[in-house]
């Protein structure tokens, strides 16, 4: 039998709940360490039950990961509503201020991502989120690259105020960026700096400059989950009601973004075969140049590398001095 709790009166408000009739459990899942996870269950007399997902921590960083997550899910969501949960909103508990909370709708995962679900593949889904303009954000006049907010990949608090650019957001909010908050965490090493700085400054330009890709049209901003590791995808069904399962994605740490960022992710931890990728492709074809395409996800791929070295140091860092010594080789001026 699972524990049970009362709902703290900020949740109970949030979703216009009673308190006599709503109650927590555990759950399990989260995708982050830094998170619990719980089971929201109202069992009104006169209705029938809902139930929804609450993440939960602790501090300053747990208020940033959620109202992140929070705007990426529901950015996903306004796009291809069948793909991930919906949000419905964040805060802080009332009766303990240091405990922020999320509540999305509940997700019943039925299985592995390799099981057959209804409706749309979880390819076809991703090639629509990837076709569809982003919003054009508050205050500006043209498409951008970035987010509204803050979000998390990982632990990771990324910077994503927005360049017109996707160039210049690649080079300065992912790999410099990542550069510095690994050297606070890791250490300093001047050939490693030294290698990410000349990624930066010459391959960024070099293969996703914006008179480069699309034959000098560039490339236009979309949705994009932001951390689409294979364990960040399932078969579930979304919502309190009967329905078929659905191929869903969640823990997103969204941003507007080239559409090809998505697949830096997706290589380097596998579990998305070639069968999905050409599904993917045929309503989403790769950019131009084509024999470039490759080279780009690698860079890509780089930015996770960095950003597990970041949080984790290790064998990350070779991975990632692997994948820039290839490209410099390739394409560096020197």
């Amino acid at each position: 039998m699972k524990a049970t709790t009362r709902v703290d009166p900020a949740v109970l408000r949030l979703l216009q709940l009673d308190a006599d009739s709503t109650y927590v459990s555990s759950a399990g899942g989260g995708g982050c360490s830094s998170a619990s996870t719980s089971k929201i269950v109202s069992k009104p007399n006169n209705g029938e039950e809902r139930l929804f997902f609450m993440k939960m921590g602790t501090g300053s960083s747990a208020k940033i990961m959620f109202e992140g997550e929070h705007t990426s899910l529901n950015a996903i969501n306004a796009v291809v509503p069948s793909l991930c949960p919906k949000s419905f909103g964040y805060g802080k508990f009332e009766s303990n201020p240091q405990i922020s909370f999320l509540v999305t709708e509940f997700l019943h995962l039925t299985g592995r991502r390799s099981s057959k679900g209804s409706g749309r593949s979880l390819a076809q889904k991703l090639a629509k989120l990837h076709t569809t303009p982003a919003p054009i954000p508050e205050g500006h006049n043209k498409p951008m690259f970035g987010f509204p907010v803050t979000t998390c990949c990982g632990d990771t608090a990324q910077d994503n105020s927005y360049k017109e650019s996707w160039a210049d957001f690649y080079a300065e909010n992912r790999l410099r960026f990542i550069l510095r908050e690994g050297e606070k965490n890791q250490g300093d090493d001047k050939t490693f700096h030294s290698l990410v700085e000349a990624t930066a400054s010459e391959i960024v330009p070099r293969l996703i400059s914006d008179d480069h890709l699309n034959n000098g049209k560039g490339v236009i901003p979309v949705v994009v989950h932001g951390d689409l590791w294979s364990g960040n995808a399932s078969v579930g069904i979304i919502g309190d009601k009967d329905g078929e399962p659905e191929h869903v994605i969640f823990d997103s740490s969204a941003c507007y973004a080239h559409s090809e960022f998505e697949l830096g992710i997706m290589k380097m931890f596998g579990g998305f075969g070639s069968s999905f990728l050409e599904e993917y492709h045929e309503p989403c074809p790769k950019t131009e140049p084509v024999d470039e395409y490759e080279d780009r996800v690698k860079l890509y791929e780089l930015y996770h590398h960095l950003n597990h070295w970041a949080m984790f140091g290790g064998g990350y860092k070779s991975g990632a001095t692997s994948i820039m010594r290839s490209l410099l080789l390739k394409y560096g001026r020197s």
